[in-house]
């Protein structure tokens, strides 16, 4: 049976506003997950081991090679064995937690999760990204275009020529508010995304239902 690969990579645990809404998606999903905390246990930073053993014949590899590669396989194969993605990743100075990235560039790998020439093994499958930030970066706000999260991570995770995969995004913003008074004003704002967020994320499982088959 496939399942449900649910990513975490907020460094709050429990206090995260990212976790608590990829919560209300857990509580309401139907069906087997795997969950990995890159927070608790990050995955390396891809090394110059982990590129060469790529395209090394694996007899011919070093013992770093060997380390880098069996650490890629094993988080290649758990997510092309999902038939559904969660991804939380919070906006951290403006970009995404350093370990979402090293997972990131641990798993994408050329005739493996994606083809240059065709198409990603996972293409198509459902994920959704939940993005938590302290301020707002919406059309008309201040801080418009400076969102590097999910920009970047809807291209990579998206795209056809990358993961391919079929992206849904919640973003639960001005986390701040309650903590910041410059920030007061807002936080009516901030209290309306977040329900919307949690409604969102909710719909959003009953929605995908049960992973398909990968």
């Amino acid at each position: 049976m496939s399942y449900l690969l649910h990513i975490d990579s907020s460094s709050l645990g429990e206090a995260s506003v990212s976790r608590q809404v990829a919560q209300s998606f857990r509580d309401q999903w139907q069906g087997p997950v795997v969950h990995r905390d890159l927070a608790a246990s990050p995955v390396p930073h891809l090394s110059a081991a982990g590129i060469t053993a790529r395209s090394t014949d694996p007899a011919q590899h070093t013992l770093e090679q060997a380390k880098a590669a069996a650490i890629q396989d094993e988080l290649i194969e758990e997510f092309l064995g999902a038939g559904a993605y969660l991804f939380t990743v919070p906006m951290y100075n403006l970009s995404m937690p350093s370990v979402f990235k090293a997972w990131l560039d641990q798993i994408i790998v050329t005739d493996r999760t994606l083809s240059h020439t065709g198409t990603s093994p996972a293409a198509g499958r459902p994920a959704v990204l939940i993005s938590a930030r302290g301020g707002g970066y919406g059309p008309g706000t201040p801080k418009e275009g400076l969102d590097y999260v999910v920009p970047t991570l809807e291209a990579v995770l998206g795209r056809d020529d990358l993961l391919g995969l079929d992206v849904t995004t919640v973003i639960p913003e001005l986390t701040m508010a309650p903590q910041a008074p410059a920030l007061a004003p807002l936080l009516p704002l901030h209290e309306a995304s977040m329900t919307a967020a949690h409604d969102q994320a909710r719909s959003l499982a009953t929605a995908l239902g049960t992973p398909r088959a990968a």
